[in-house]
């Protein structure tokens, strides 16, 4: 079986970008997982609470599920997103999005998931770009994420970014 992971995605034009690009882009500081990262594994893309600018009003939540389609490569070019500059990335295949402003929130199945295993301080492990899924944490997270997914090209308009202006759930 391919592995998984959780995408920690922290800023909103991140995510737009993501979404609409179908590439996920990581910094040039080296991680392990990062480059164990293969077409095929399966990625759940994780806004945290902050990435729409409301931490008191958002939760961290599981808004997509996504699947790499290529290995992680240099790239030619670096590029900047929200401010951050990249210089590697893997194609993706988005294979369902939860319409904006919903999602799985994390916080209540941390301590069920193998990926946290100190819960008290879940949100430590969140401070890179891959958090590694056990099966077990796969099957958690797919089952509470499956009834919220809808097709891509329904649902990334949804979606905003500072090019877009955020809309309010109800709006």
């Amino acid at each position: 079986m391919s592995g998984s992971y959780l995408v920690v995605l922290g800023e909103r034009d991140a995510i737009w970008w993501v979404l609409h690009e179908q590439r996920m882009a990581f910094p040039a500081t080296p991680r392990a997982e990062v480059v164990r990262l293969a077409p095929g594994d399966r990625l759940f893309l994780y806004a945290t609470r902050g990435a729409w600018h409301n931490p008191p009003r958002d939760r961290g939540r599981v808004i997509g599920v996504a699947a790499a389609a290529t290995a992680v490569r240099p790239l030619e070019e670096p590029i900047e997103i929200a401010e951050r500059t990249f210089h590697s990335a893997c194609e993706l295949h988005v294979e369902g999005i939860v319409p904006y402003p919903g999602g799985l929130e994390l916080r209540p199945l941390v301590e069920r998931l193998d990926a946290f295993p100190k819960p008290h301080a879940w949100n430590i492990y969140l401070r890179r770009a891959l958090v590694r899924l056990s099966d077990a944490d796969r099957a958690i997270l797919d089952q509470g994420l499956a009834p919220m997914l809808g097709p891509p090209d329904q649902v990334l308009s949804t979606y905003p970014s500072t090019r877009t202006p955020l809309k309010q759930a109800g709006e």
